[in-house]
């Protein structure tokens, strides 16, 4: 099943599908380490909803809702 990692729930694990966007914000993401293939852990969402903390590669990582809707997953 895909969607964005907007979508995810907290303490779900998904894997990085494709990446939308353009130019400088794909570039972004990407150097975030956000890249096809990668495993996401989602730790946590702020209580107003952005941003959300990940679990990336091994290191945390906060991501607005804008960023993390342009990342397609699979769970």
């Amino acid at each position: 099943m895909t969607t964005n990692l907007k979508e995810v729930k907290v303490g779900a694990t998904c894997t990085v599908k494709k990446l939308h966007g353009e130019g400088a914000v794909k570039r972004r993401i990407m150097d975030m380490g956000l890249t096809k293939g990668v495993e996401v852990f989602v730790r946590k969402v702020a209580p107003l909803g952005d941003p959300m903390e990940l679990t990336v590669r091994g290191y945390e990582l906060s991501i607005r809702k804008a960023d993390a809707e342009m990342v397609e997953v699979e769970l």
